[in-house]
């Protein structure tokens, strides 16, 4: 035996990797009948198989330019990588941008940027920016104003993993934004300190009963034991597959997401493509109408944007009835936190300027836009297409991809196979075990502050006090010629509807920073909170 291990110490390295490589090629081409590569080439196939393997991460790397590459650039995530870790987001030596190229966007800026009086609230907290509108006001009983212009879009817990939930949430909690928990069900990681808005969709998770079907009793026990739940979102459909049902395999569903989503473990759950609690335009007023009845809170909706006759039948009936939504979540055909079909996230619903501009138009026609708060939702994580958001009627923005970035992806783009590297959208225990929960809050509330402070400039730079006032008429698109320049009330032919939008002073009526709502309070709380550094930036 010893005179045989001595041979095997006396063979070169070189003569074991020749043989191993023997081995593999014996290996294919004998026996493997499933990769032609590999079977016609040994040994070189497999080089090609993992080159191919890791060709997204090269050329990220690599290969592609700082902003050639989708659907975020380079130095998009750099700023906001930046900006969450609150360092230097600047960049130097002027833009590399191309200033000619179609759908450029230009901010007109005045002449005399707008000048912050002395005892403006700015002056306290120069990164306070309310929604300019109260969700439900006049109308229900518990109405909510976002303390946030900027809040985390719909990502439920299952998709997204508990820590990177939890982050999110608490991140919320310190810049006073809310949370919109996603179809997964309202979770013990969406109730660390942020305001909560509850969303469900055709699965009803969180809120159905024993036979799969929505459940009144449930939704109105969630909202009594929860009181950070503001508001209620409907999902009719969302960017990345509008209109396609999806199925959440058995093996997948632990103990815990059981418990949450109110589904029976290692059972393969099905999302339909249509709502079973209502049918029909009339069938939508009447279930959002029950709901807000039943809980007293702002209900909305969230829709992605084609076809648009029953928007052109929802608006006539709520002006008709004065029943329906109290905000609208638009989400443009570029979302995508949810897996999808290429064919559906490529081809299947309107980009978000597009889908928005049109359903914007149908409710101006009837007078609504004053009435219903409007957010905006794909890819406008970014101050100067906030600010064109905004000039377009949007009221608030919810980000999704910008707010994982924020807390540590990537852009691996395998959200969708549980193998997320930062551990943002897996239920890897180990993977996620990386994310330093405390952290990466501090993160996420970091990106929010540096994101409304830029907002806020820009704003200012065009003479304005608060983002509501920027007019269809202080932006422009290049159309590629300097003549074809075009303001976007030229380009999308409407002007917004003015908010009512007086100070933000006014603003801080109805704002929320924990506890119940109480109107006459809220004011003197807020500057209470400010007083006191409670509100932390």
């Amino acid at each position: 035996m010893d005179a045989f291990l001595d041979v095997l110490k006396s063979v070169p390295w070189w003569a074991w990797v020749l043989f191993v490589l023997t081995l593999i090629a014996i290996r294919d081409i004998f026996f493997n009948k499933k990769h032609t590569i590999q079977h016609n080439f040994p040994i070189v196939g497999h080089i090609r198989y993992m080159l191919e393997s890791i060709g997204p991460e090269m050329r990220q790397y690599i290969v592609a330019n700082n902003r050639e590459e989708l659907p975020f650039n380079r130095i998009e995530r750099g700023w906001i990588y930046a900006s969450a870790k609150n360092q230097n987001n600047y960049e130097g030596f002027g833009s590399d941008r191309d200033f000619y190229k179609p759908n450029y966007i230009f901010i007109n800026n005045a002449l005399l940027p707008f000048k912050l009086p002395e005892d403006h609230p700015n002056r306290n907290d120069p990164y306070f920016v309310p929604c300019a509108k109260v969700m439900g006001e006049g109308r229900r009983r518990r109405p909510y104003r976002p303390a946030s212009v900027i809040n985390v879009s719909a990502m439920s817990f299952g998709s997204l993993s508990a820590r990177a939930i939890e982050s999110l949430n608490r991140g919320c909690g310190m810049a006073h934004a809310y949370h919109n928990t996603g179809e997964g069900g309202l979770s013990p990681y969406h109730c660390q300190g942020g305001d909560v808005v509850f969303h469900f969709g055709t699965g009803y998770f969180g809120v159905r009963d024993s036979e799969g079907n929505f459940s009144m009793e449930k939704m109105k026990e969630l909202v009594k034991n929860n009181p950070q739940v503001r508001a209620i979102e409907v999902k009719l459909s969302q960017g990345a597959k509008p209109g396609k049902g999806g199925v959440l395999p058995g093996s997948k569903i632990t103990s815990e997401i059981a418990a949450i989503r109110g589904v029976v473990k290692g059972k393969d759950v099905l999302s339909p493509p249509t709502h079973s609690a209502f049918d029909g335009i009339d069938g939508l007023l009447n279930f959002v109408e029950d709901i807000a009845e039943a809980t007293g809170l702002p209900v909305g909706i969230k829709s992605a944007v084609g076809k648009l006759d029953s928007w052109e039948e929802l608006a006539s009936k709520m002006k008709e009835t004065g029943k329906g939504p109290d905000f609208i979540t638009i989400d443009g055909g570029e979302g995508g936190t949810g897996a999808a079909p290429p064919s559906f996230a490529d081809h299947v619903a309107l980009p978000w300027v597009f889908g928005f501009s049109d359903v914007y138009k149908i409710f101006q026609k009837y007078e609504l836009c004053g009435k219903v708060v409007f957010i905006g939702s794909g890819k406008l994580g970014f101050p100067a297409k906030a600010a064109m958001a905004f000039a377009m009627g949007a009221d608030c923005i919810n980000v999704a991809r910008e707010a994982m970035m924020a807390i540590g992806c990537i852009q691996a783009q395998i959200c969708h196979n549980n193998r997320c590297p930062s551990g943002v959208a897996t239920q890897s225990k180990w993977r996620q075990s990386g994310i330093n929960v405390k952290d990466k809050a501090k993160r996420t509330h970091y990106y929010f502050k540096n994101f409304r402070k830029e907002l806020l400039e820009i704003t200012r730079s065009c003479g304005y006090e608060h983002p509501s006032q920027i007019t269809m008429d202080d932006v422009e698109f290049s159309l590629g010629d300097r003549n074809l320049v075009k303001t976007l009330a030229d380009s999308f032919s409407y002007n917004k509807t003015k908010t009512g939008f007086t100070s933000v002073e006014d603003c801080m009526n109805c704002i929320h920073l924990g506890g119940n709502y109480q109107p006459k309070e809220a004011k003197n709380s807020v500057k209470r909170a400010m007083e006191k550094n409670e509100v932390r930036y």
